[in-house]
């Protein structure tokens, strides 16, 4: 009997506690990994001269895990850039009505910029305007920041997910990166669904832009805002998207203010299957001014074909055309052709 006893102590001895379960085992089937990559062949033919090239893109690994039901994280690196988001959510509300953002994520100003460029019909991705308008690269007195910022963010959904809406105060600096002035950005998105497969898009900004450039530098968009120069930098977008087996399209209308100048423009960017799903025909417009008082408008068109050929992994062939130019016919450049290969490779 003792003997008998002092087996069963010993038994339970050895065993941990329930408080001491397995918490590695339990964080790891928590985590969920993402990740993809694009790359693939460029030739262009700008000014009278070619260039072609292989290059690689995009590699982007993610990972997202619940730590409760309420409470989330995200991180994304890029392993051809930088670290591109880390930010946690808390739900605070027991439906979807209301969660908060801190961190750093893509802000929500026009309604490509939130997308992946996984998502994304076009293999140079966004429309000018959204590129120049959210960071995205081509704003010479922001910098690349991949449509990203550091900051806060109030989001959720109501009327079973008909209508959505986003609140965000950035640093208007962007990625990795301190304020580089006193004052906060602010940007509203509300998404609106009134039937199956549309969706209504209207996003706005109010801030104060950090000129980054040194040394004498201008931009040739805005040459008249002066180097580590703070200046207003407010913007409004307006857009639909619509998905169907037929087809989808999507399109918007932008508009910023830098200063004293204005920018505007549009853009219809869309595709169609080709008697099967796997295989899709695609097209785009898009037309953006960067500088209305200049006139400098560029034209941009884009036609080709997609293979998707695993989930979400495709083969796409795409001739694009760009025009720009100053008013009065003098050209800053002439007509630029690019004919661009691209494989992307996704998994979730």
């Amino acid at each position: 009997m003792a003997l008998a006893i002092f087996s069963s102590t010993a038994a339970m001895g050895q065993q941990a506690p329930a408080s001491e379960t397995d918490w590695m085992q339990d964080i790891s089937q928590r985590i969920q990994l993402h990740g993809y990559a694009q790359g693939g062949f460029n030739y262009t033919h700008k000014d009278g001269a070619d260039a072609n090239t292989f290059e690689i893109k995009r590699v982007l690994f993610w990972a997202n895990a619940p730590i409760t039901d309420r409470w989330s994280f995200l991180f994304m690196h890029d392993f051809s850039s930088v670290v591109q988001e880390f930010y946690t959510d808390y739900r605070i509300t027991r439906n979807k009505a209301l969660t908060i953002r801190l961190g750093q994520f893509k802000n929500g100003l026009s309604l490509e910029n939130p997308l992946s460029p996984t998502a994304m019909e076009a293999i140079d991705v966004y429309s000018e305007g959204v590129t120049y308008l959210t960071g995205c690269g081509s704003d010479p007195l922001l910098g690349i920041q991949y449509g990203r910022d550091l900051g806060l963010s109030l989001y959720g959904q109501t009327n079973n997910g008909k209508l959505r809406y986003e609140l965000q105060v950035m640093n208007g600096q962007g990625i990795n990166k301190k304020d580089g002035n006193a004052e906060k950005d602010f940007i509203g998105r509300l998404e609106y669904r009134p039937t199956t497969g549309l969706n209504l898009v209207a996003t706005g900004q109010l801030g104060r832009g950090h000129n980054i450039l040194t040394d004498g530098k201008r931009s040739v968009y805005n040459p008249t805002i002066k180097n580590g120069e703070d200046y207003k930098r407010n913007r409004w977008t307006a857009g639909f998207d619509y998905k169907s087996k037929a087809f989808n399209v999507h399109g918007e209308y932008l508009e910023g203010y830098d200063g004293d100048v204005t920018s505007r423009g549009g853009y219809l960017t869309g595709s169609v299957p080709l008697g099967t799903p796997e295989v899709e025909l695609v097209g785009s417009y898009d037309y953006f001014n960067y500088n209305t008082t200049l006139g400098y408008d560029q034209h941009k068109a884009i036609a080709g074909l997609q293979y998707w050929f695993f989930k979400k992994c495709r083969v796409q062939l795409q001739y694009v055309y760009k025009n720009a130019y100053i008013a009065n016919n003098q050209f800053i450049h002439g007509a630029n052709h690019a004919v661009m290969c691209q494989m992307q490779i996704r998994f979730n």
